[in-house]
Parts: C-alpha cells; sequence; structure tokens
C-alpha cells in the first residue's frame, strides 16, 4: 500500500500567478493553511481566501527592499524537518515551528530580463534568492514534502488534488522533486553564463521539454531531442518525426537561409541533393528535382518561398519525408497532405537562436562557433590572369554556398544557379571532384562554363586539371595552400579563371 502524506499547510510564493486560482481554491476546500508573502498573499486574500502571513509565523518583517522575506529558520526548519527524526520533532516542538507540507515557489524571470536588455543593476534583482533556496530545501526533503516549482507544474499537480484530495505518494513527490532540481539548475546555469560573458572558463547549457523520439540515428539506438521545436515550426500533417528527420531539418533550414531570392532545395543525409534559385517557385522546383531525381526519394525538401498549389501538384507526385516552407497557398497543403505520412512543416518567424555548436567526445565536449560567415562578390579576389564574367560570379557565389554546406571533403558544381552535382564526404578531394563529375553526366548535365567549389584549398594542381577536362570555366576556393602558385598557373594557361575567398568551409 502507497504511504500517503496529508498536506496540512502550504507555502506558496510565486512571481507569475497565472493559473494559481484554481490550486489555491482547491487547496482550501481541502483544508489546506495557506502561509504567504507580499504580492501573493495579496492575491490568496483578493480570492477570499483565509491566508497565514510569513512576517507573522516568523516575528520579523520582509528587509532590505524584499531581499530577504523567507530566509527564516521558522520557514526552512518547517520544511526541511524530518518527520519521522526523533530530534527534528523535538526540535520543532521546542521553537515552535510548524510543519510545512507543500511549497509552491517560482523564480524572478532572469533570462527575460536579460534578454530584454535591462541595466545589470536591473539584472542582478531578478537573482533569485529565497525562492531559490525554498526550491532546495523543499526537494531535497521530498520524502515528507511536495514542491511545485514552475508553472509546468501546475497541470500535475491540479490532477493530483482533484484526483487523491490533498495526499501525495513518495512516488509524486519525488517526481516533483526531480523537476524542481532541473529549474534550479537550468537558472543556476542561465547567472552562471551572464557572469561568464561569452569568456567559456566553464561549459553550462541546459535544455528543458525532453522528447523521446521513436529511435536515435538507428533502430537500436535511444534517441532524445530537448528543445522547443514548435518555437520554430508549425507542423501541418504527418507523421511524428524522427531523429533522422531533425538532423536533416536543421541542415535544410540552414541552407536555405544562406539564400535571398527564390530558391527550393532537395537534402539527403544532411547534404544538398538538388537546388536551385529561380524566378517562379515551379522553376525552382523543377530544377533542384533536376539536381538529383533518384536521391530526391525519401529526401527532405525545403523552400524560402511560398509553394503554390501549381507546384505542390508537382512535388506531390515524388515520394519525401518532409518538406519545409515559410508559407503555402490556398489550396497547395490538401494537395501535399494526399499521402498520410508526409511531414509538412511551416517556418515561424523564431529564428534558430545559438550562436554555438557542441558535441560529446572523449569524455568530453567539443565546443565551436557556428559557420555563419557568408561571402559575397566583394570577397571573390581573382587570383588568374582572366576574371569570372557576372554570371560566372553569379554561379560562384551560389556553389560556395552549398559546399559550405556538404560533408568535406567536398566539390560542388553549379552552372545558371543550379547545382549540377556535388562530391561530398570523400578522403580525397580529387574523388569528390571526379564524383561530382561523374555524377554530373549521369544526369546529362553539360558542364561546358559551368563553375567549380572547394571547401577547402588545392595542394596540388591535379583538381584543377580534372575540372578544365569536364569544361569548368570558373573555380572558387579558399586559398592558402603553399602550392597555390600551381593551380593558379594552370588555370592561367588554359584561360580559367580562380578566386580565392580566403575562409575555409570543413564540414564533419
Amino acid at each position: 500500500m502507497e504511504d500517503y502524506k496529508k498536506i496540512k499547510r502550504a507555502l506558496v510564493s510565486v512571481y507569475h500567478k497565472e493559473g494559481l486560482d484554481k490550486i489555491l481554491n482547491k487547496l482550501h476546500t481541502e483544508g489546506v493553511r495557506l502561509v504567504s508573502t507580499g504580492g501573493t498573499q495579496q492575491f490568496i486574500e483578493s480570492l477570499g481566501l483565509p491566508c497565514e502571513a510569513v512576517e507573522t509565523l516568523t516575528g520579523y518583517p520582509s528587509i532590505l527592499g524584499g531581499r530577504v522575506k523567507t530566509l527564516h529558520p521558522k520557514i526552512f526548519g518547517g520544511i526541511l524537518t524530518r518527520r519521522d527524526n526523533d530530534d527534528d520533532k523535538e526540535q520543532i516542538k521546542r521553537y515552535e515551528i510548524p510543519e510545512i507540507d507543500l511549497v509552491i515557489v517560482d523564480l524572478y524571470p532572469f533570462e527575460e530580463t536579460v534578454a530584454s536588455g535591462a541595466e545589470e543593476a536591473d539584472i542582478i534583482e531578478k537573482i533569485d534568492i529565497g525562492g531559490i533556496s525554498l526550491i532546495r530545501a523543499a526537494a531535497k526533503n521530498y520524502k515528507d514534502v511536495a514542491i511545485v516549482a514552475s508553472q509546468k507544474q501546475y497541470a500535475p499537480l491540479i490532477c493530483l488534488l482533484e484526483e487523491k484530495g490533498a495526499c501525495t505518494t513518495i512516488k509524486e513527490r519525488r517526481f516533483f522533486a526531480r523537476e524542481a532540481f532541473a529549474v534550479s539548475s537550468g537558472y543556476d546555469s542561465a547567472i552562471f553564463n551572464y557572469f561568464d560573458a561569452g569568456e567559456d572558463s566553464a561549459f553550462r547549457v541546459a535544455a528543458d521539454d525532453a522528447h523521446v523520439m521513436r529511435y536515435g540515428e538507428n533502430p537500436h539506438q535511444k534517441g532524445i531531442f530537448y528543445g522547443d521545436f514548435d518555437s520554430l515550426f508549425e507542423k501541418l500533417h504527418g507523421k511524428e518525426i524522427s531523429y533522422n528527420n531533425l538532423l536533416d531539418i536543421d541542415s535544410a533550414v540552414t541552407l536555405i537561409d544562406e539564400f535571398d531570392e527564390l530558391t527550393f532545395a532537395i537534402l539527403k543525409h544532411n547534404n544538398a541533393c538538388g537546388v536551385a534559385s529561380r524566378k517562379t517557385m515551379l522553376e525552382a522546383w523543377t530544377g533542384a528535382l533536376a539536381g538529383d531525381p533518384v536521391s530526391a526519394f525519401g529526401g527532405i525538401l525545403v523552400t524560402n518561398g511560398v509553394i503554390d498549389i501549381e507546384t505542390a501538384e508537382e512535388i506531390n507526385k515524388i515520394f519525401f519525408e518532409a518538406i519545409i516552407a515559410p508559407d503555402y497557398a490556398a489550396g497547395a497543403p490538401d494537395v501535399l497532405m494526399q499521402k498520410k505520412n508526409r511531414i509538412i512543416l511551416k517556418r515561424k518567424q523564431a529564428k534558430v537562436a545559438s550562436a554555438g555548436q557542441f558535441r560529446s567526445l572523449l569524455n568530453g565536449v567539443l565546443v565551436q562557433d557556428r559557420d555563419v560567415s557568408i561571402q559575397t562578390a566583394a570577397d571573390l579576389e581573382p587570383v588568374t590572369k582572366k576574371k569570372p564574367s557576372e554570371t560566372e560570379v553569379l554561379d560562384l557565389l551560389f556553389a560556395n554556398k552549398l559546399v559550405k554546406h556538404s560533408k568535406s571533403n567536398a566539390i560542388t558544381l553549379a552552372k545558371n544557379k543550379r547545382l549540377c552535382a556535388s562530391g561530398i564526404g570523400q578522403t580525397s578531394r580529387v574523388d569528390a571532384l571526379k564524383q561530382a563529375i561523374e555524377k554530373a553526366h549521369s544526369f546529362n548535365f553539360d558542364l561546358n562554363g559551368a563553375v567549380m567549389a572547394s571547401d577547402a584549398y588545392f595542394p596540388f594542381p591535379d583538381c584543377v586539371e580534372i575540372a578544365k577536362e569536364a569544361g569548368i570555366t570558373a573555380i572558387v576556393q579558399p586559398g592558402g595552400s603553399i602550392n597555390d602558385k600551381l593551380s593558379v598557373e594552370y588555370c592561367d594557361k588554359h584561360d580559367i579563371s580562380m578566386v580565392k575567398t580566403g575562409v575555409r568551409h570543413f564540414k564533419h
């Protein structure tokens, strides 16, 4: 039989009061005595409910501008006393300390205050002291006390009260304690990161909202996503989003965000297999699909424009996992929803906020800035006698964006702002180029007049030699090899233009 503990007295002190009234009324109905202070006490009394002031219980007023209200032995003793410990029982009796069985508290909005751009003095005042102490005390003593540490826990608390009355089990109290420590650890991480001010003296990340995936990268692996996916996308249709879907969706949106003009991209395993920039959505889709209609099967589709019904009807002819767009014209979603499992996502205005990336390895964490470097025409430094034409410059910039988002070693070939082919994830840059050329030819692309982008420099002229034989007329690469001049000399000899950016785009 479960060990139920009766809630006789509850301490309530919260910053956010939305949704609290239902809990308070239920506690009062169950005969629970309410203790509170300041604005929360006024809120409770405005509901017509009796409430004992913390100041009355402790015999001390709120002092130091409200910085010290609940920090008192009669509060913390009532929370931390062990109900089965004879010494504790004797001491709380001697000092007339009432037991507190439920603590409902939340924390000052520190992160929101920082995000608002407030002055440091205002930010410091939003570092909660009493609240965080109450949370830790009640969570530590979960064997006897229930702790509700955020508005997110109001719902499970009211369900518990309605189902069982003012009683809790050890399992329920341990659940609330776990949630409370998640709140406190996340709060402290945010405060540390504010004071660390980007110096990276330690690594602290707190992520909430755990979503258990069907599995991880493979069926035998566990997968969990921590984050607020719904703040970035509205899911209009489709099956449950998988671990691999999330990886592809992330790759898709980071790629498409490189483009200002109307562009459509198709990705497979985080790499673009078809991309085209065009004046109309249908032309962009048709151009992207032509890049690799085989790999497009089961791919992730993404665009930065509104998908019209005519384009939706063409897209509907192939099998794909997910489609992402900022919006859909009337009737377009109905066409795409004809297959029940298709994931249809509408992007919201929110952007990916994190400026950093991290991964676990070697019993540690590897952290780096996101690669947000975007090259423009002004960043293309000609290194050959022949300068690229205006059309070639546009294609070079286009190809350079794609190679940035391709697994290294990577080569991309483009023509008329369309991806002809990529060579990706190769141990040799020469192999990457050969792969790209072979693939382009397999889809009947004419590479005469096409351009080539490389994610890193050419240590030898072999790549430019192969590119020349394929008909490539312009090349963009970071430069920086001690043998750069060999590639440049070859290009000069064969009337090929080459530009360097000075920016390498490795991706592993």
